[in-house]
């Protein structure tokens, strides 16, 4: 349902979520924030694969304003999507991309 946004303290500040829990702002991120919305989805720490696609991620969406398609992950990782899919609770768009902070592809309002 649009327009579910709500706060919530992360990592010790009050970030602004939408109701599939994906930072509405993408500036609002940390690696802190990474961090501990990994324990929440019971990932632990996060390991250097999982580090290097949420880096590829959010340097692709800072150049070309957009998430990547998921073939552009696997490229530009050098991972297969099933290795992708296995690395992340929830798979790419609600792990891998809602951990790197890219906004939901329902948009926040």
């Amino acid at each position: 349902m649009p327009g579910q946004e709500h706060f919530r303290t992360v990592a010790g500040r009050e970030i602004l979520f939408d109701e599939e829990d994906f930072l509405c702002h993408v500036d609002d991120w940390d690696e802190a924030i990474a961090v501990e919305l990994a324990a929440e989805a019971g990932v632990g720490e996060l390991r250097e694969a999982q580090w290097r696609v949420i880096h590829f991620l959010r340097e692709f969406y800072q150049e070309n304003g957009r998430s990547p398609l998921n073939r552009r992950i696997v490229e530009g990782v050098g991972m297969s999507l099933l290795e992708l899919e296995r690395l992340f609770p929830g798979g790419i768009r609600h792990g891998a991309k809602r951990l790197a902070g890219l906004p939901n592809p329902k948009r926040c309002s």
